[in-house]
């Protein structure tokens, strides 16, 4: 006659002690509790399926109590009468369980950032704004949920929060990121269709215009004195101080490395891969430069980055630090903005310095052709821009001090 089994109790459990060897305290049914020798206490269930004998690993006590593995033991005897295994039925659930993590929008995203951004498709600064504007606005609402799951409303929902506080711009840049991440979804057979599709025309367009720039010298003294008394991040004020002189873009100067700068020859090189036209660009460096240079590398020099992220030296200092100074300073948008100096340099070079139109353009790094329609390379005109580049610092500093100025082609004629 076999042995009648006492249903166990949480204090029975409790008081249980391990063993040199394996101690099994059963339930009933098939459920027994397994304790091992090191002290852990696990739920398992024997049956039998298909004439073979089974076991079923149900969890961990106290973590699934006795309660709790009880109820687990009745679920699995229910799919044992519908003619399923239980234990081929926790296989499926867990595959599919990891399948739905492994195709949420996070890691889809990332697994497309990752693909392009290593293939050499972006440079190395608009790929870390990609990631930076997905992480800010994309992960926290959508990010854990199955891409394939996710409807034209949830987008744009998250979109229109963005739009609201300002920034219609960054919403439309990423419902054409996220058209992008679908898209890469579709033809890696996670998700049936590019639901950002359905969103165009849903949000306002952006008012197009060109930046705001002061192009008189009268407009432009305010701001250079402003940028020269500055109290906020010395950081911050030094690449102010440097984008009226280089008239670069904001993203070439915040993203410059310290090898790119030789002090010897008086030059910044900028690589092709942080250049609008994919083209390698130099940029003459004046005496003022290279002082604010030497100023500011006793502060960054040891690290990678002229202007590094306050959270991290590893990343250069957001695309908004110098947009934000102006405004801390008192300028509005349509006062000032950081790409507005190349506007500044450009038509001051010409109309009040009257500097040939060619070597602006090729300094401002812009497609410029000779007569025969050949391009010039990085080095055209280098000697004459060196000149220019000393001469604008030089105007610059005698407009902050009230000098007049005499432009270069009438000190020739005088």
């Amino acid at each position: 006659m076999p042995k009648k089994i006492i249903p166990l109790s949480a204090l029975k459990i409790d008081k249980a002690k391990p063993q040199e060897k394996e101690v099994k305290l059963y339930d009933g049914g098939g459920l027994f509790l397994l304790i091992t020798p090191s002290g852990g206490k696990l739920w398992h269930l024997k049956y039998r399926y298909g004439g073979k004998e089974k076991k079923l690993a149900l969890g961990a006590y106290p973590l699934v109590s006795l309660e709790g593995a009880r109820q687990r033991r009745e679920d699995a005897k229910k799919l044992l009468a519908n003619g399923v295994d239980p234990g081929e039925m926790k296989k499926v659930l867990k595959s599919a369980a990891k399948d739905k993590a492994a195709n949420t929008f996070e890691v889809v995203a990332r697994e497309w950032h990752h693909k392009f951004s290593s293939a050499g498709k972006w440079s190395p600064t608009h790929a870390a704004d990609i990631l930076h504007r997905l992480e800010k606005d994309i992960f926290p609402p959508l990010g854990a949920r199955p891409i394939s799951e996710i409807k034209p409303l949830d987008l744009l929902r998250v979109l229109e929060r963005i739009a609201s506080r300002g920034a219609l711009d960054t919403a439309h840049r990423l419902r054409h990121h996220c058209g992008m991440i679908f898209r890469y979804a579709v033809v890696t057979e996670r998700a049936e269709r590019d639901v950002a599709a359905d969103l165009r025309g849903a949000l306002p367009p952006v008012k197009n215009g060109h930046h705001a720039a002061p192009t008189t010298p009268q407009s432009l003294l305010p701001l250079l004195r402003a940028i020269d008394v500055y109290e906020g991040s010395y950081i911050v004020k030094c690449a102010l101080q440097l984008l009226p002189l280089f008239f670069c873009r904001p993203g070439e100067l915040r993203a410059a490395e310290w090898t790119e700068f030789d002090f010897d020859k008086a030059i910044w090189e900028i690589p092709a891969t942080r250049m609008k036209m994919k083209q390698p660009h130099i940029v003459p460096l004046s005496k003022q430069a290279i002082a604010i240079l030497e100023s500011l590398q006793s502060l960054t020099g040891s690290g990678k980055y002229l202007f590094p992220c306050q959270r991290s030296t590893q990343r250069c200092m957001s695309d908004n630090a110098y947009n934000a100074a102006l405004r801390r300073m008192g300028f509005t948008k349509d006062e000032a903005t950081a790409h507005g100096f190349r506007a500044s340099a450009r038509t001051i070079l010409d109309e009040v310095l009257r500097i040939p139109v060619v070597l602006i353009e090729h300094q401002l790094s812009h497609s410029v052709r000779d007569p025969l329609g050949r391009a010039y390379n990085r080095t055209s005109h280098l000697d004459e821009r060196k000149k220019m580049m000393q001469q604008w610092a030089d105007y610059l500093d005698g407009l902050k001090c009230g000098a007049k100025v005499i432009p270069l082609r009438d000190q020739r004629s005088a």
